[in-house]
């Protein structure tokens, strides 16, 4: 099993739509103003968040259950800044679409400009063969209101593809999350 470069990454990207929209270059600035970082890097791809936010919220007392979870717990926001109160948490979505090789499994690790707010990013594994826009969860580990900045980075995707083909991949399984569109909340 090797991690796999940004050569790799690009030609998987261009060749094969792993990556769409894919950027092939680290983008620092847009429109002159700086933006936190996105897109190609050595050995990863740093990916944005969307427009597409929901927010936990208490004021319906709901119980926050995988196996039942209740929709009542989330607000609905579609802005180019989300603000995270305080020790709490909110999902969105990658604005870039997935199609993992059959052969690959990633790792996703959140930017170490919102880890130095207090502002953990949290990406599952993308599976063999899965595909879809991830589903990403920020926590606001501080007493403060966070802000998350909608078409900026957020997480980097770090790309391992083994020297074996797996005998079943997501998309065989049937994955609950296979072709997620928009922010999809706990499945069972």
């Amino acid at each position: 099993m090797s991690i796999k470069s940004d050569r790799w990454i690009r030609r998987m990207a261009e060749q094969q739509g792993m990556i769409e929209p894919f950027e092939p270059r680290q983008v620092r600035e847009v429109d002159g103003q700086r933006v936190i970082s996105y897109g190609l890097s050595s050995y990863g791809y740093d990916i944005r968040v969307a427009r597409e936010f929901k927010i936990f919220t208490n004021v319906h007392s709901a119980v926050v259950d995988p196996k039942n979870f209740d929709a009542a717990s989330l607000v609905d926001v579609e802005s180019d800044v989300c603000v995270i109160p305080p020790n709490s948490f909110a999902l969105a979505r990658t604005v870039e679409y997935f199609r993992i090789p059959r052969s690959v499994l990633t790792v996703c690790l959140g930017k170490s400009t919102y880890a130095r707010c207090g502002i953990i990013v949290n990406v599952t594994p993308f599976e063999p063969e899965w595909e879809g826009y991830a589903t990403l969860e920020f926590s606001n580990t501080t007493t403060l209101p966070a802000k998350i900045y909608a078409g900026e980075g957020c997480a980097q995707v770090v790309f391992f593809e083994s020297d074996e083909t797996c005998e079943v991949s997501y998309k065989d399984r049937g994955g609950k999350y296979q072709g997620q569109v928009g922010v999809v909340v706990p499945r069972l």
